[in-house]
């Protein structure tokens, strides 16, 4: 395929994707416009356009049902969802609007057998992105990032072995591992506190969340949990685990 031409090789097909108690259909599209690269060959042998498709849809499905938004007056309104596999290198993966980019370039550097698992991984992260509440932008970019690997976790795509460890990081929105692992110890004092923290975020985020949620205020909370696996020392967690360590996404 000639670069100088430009032509991209497209696919696009519409998928819907709703629960039980939801009628508002998400499209998908999934196109690579990298496809004569390393990673965009890749992206085509080894994961290909109607895995990701069905992919959209389980993860679709999973954020709503974590996230307990079982009616479409309580989601995001996505109409249609696209991903893009670009030949980029200063992440793996980022969001823009409705829209998923993935680097070619990361796709590449996934060990061998493991492409589809960690793309899988990235796309959790990703696509929780693209459904969660941030406050209308009010919310620390960290505790966006962490909410996002909380559903990665979740999700049970990640490398435990690898990952943060609960207790590790310096601040309570450092984002990635640190950020999420504070999150889960937040559900063990209420079940379902982080779901309800981002529902919470639909209009505006708030510090004041902790308190009515857990009745202690959030540095209050985030002491308790450093203490209670012995205040490991900040810098002693990787960001965001041993899947994108050191990029972001």
């Amino acid at each position: 395929m000639s670069k100088n031409l430009h032509i991209f090789l497209t696919y696009a097909l519409l998928l819907s994707s709703s629960l039980l108690q939801g009628i508002v259909a998400v499209q998908y599209t999934v196109t690579n416009t990298a496809s004569n690269t390393p990673g965009g060959m890749r992206f085509d042998t080894e994961i290909g356009v109607p895995f990701t498709l069905q992919t959209m849809g389980t993860i679709n499905n999973f954020i709503w049902k974590l996230f307990q938004q079982p009616s479409d007056s309580q989601r995001k309104n996505v109409p249609i969802l696209n991903v893009y596999i670009s030949d980029f290198n200063d992440a793996f993966g980022y969001t823009n609007g409705d829209n998923i980019n993935i680097s070619a370039i990361g796709l590449a550097s996934f060990p061998p057998g493991r492409a589809k698992f960690e793309f899988t991984s990235l796309m959790y992260h990703e696509m929780t992105h693209i459904f969660q509440w941030s406050g209308k932008g009010t919310a620390p970019g960290g505790l966006t990032e962490g909410i996002a690997d909380y559903v990665m976790i979740k999700s049970t795509y990640y490398d435990p072995e690898g990952y943060t460890k609960p207790g590790e990081g310096g601040r309570w929105d450092e984002g990635y591992g640190v950020t999420a692992r504070f999150l889960e110890y937040c559900d063990s004092l209420r079940s379902g506190f982080t779901p309800e923290l981002n529902n919470k975020m639909r209009e505006v985020y708030k510090d004041e969340y902790f308190q009515e949620l857990l009745g202690k205020p959030l540095p209050q909370v985030w002491s308790e949990y450093k203490a209670k696996y012995g205040n490991i020392p900040a810098g002693s967690a990787g960001a965001g685990g041993v899947l994108f360590d050191h990029l972001k996404y």
